[in-house]
């Protein structure tokens, strides 16, 4: 079962069975853009990035 929620005060809840690995990187540049980096394994799997304020 996936479940996000989301709300407007700020809180954040996710709920999966199958996550296999909760990570934080930082955003760096790539080319014009930016990028986060993870492990090759994962490519072409579903990931959710989530964006602090400072």
């Amino acid at each position: 079962m996936r479940r996000v929620e989301v709300s407007k005060d700020g809180k954040f809840a996710l709920t999966d069975d199958d996550v296999e690995m909760v990570y934080e990187d930082k955003v760096t540049r790539f080319g014009h853009g930016a990028k986060v980096g993870c492990l090759k394994k994962y490519v072409g799997r579903r990931a959710y990035v989530i964006v602090y304020r400072k």
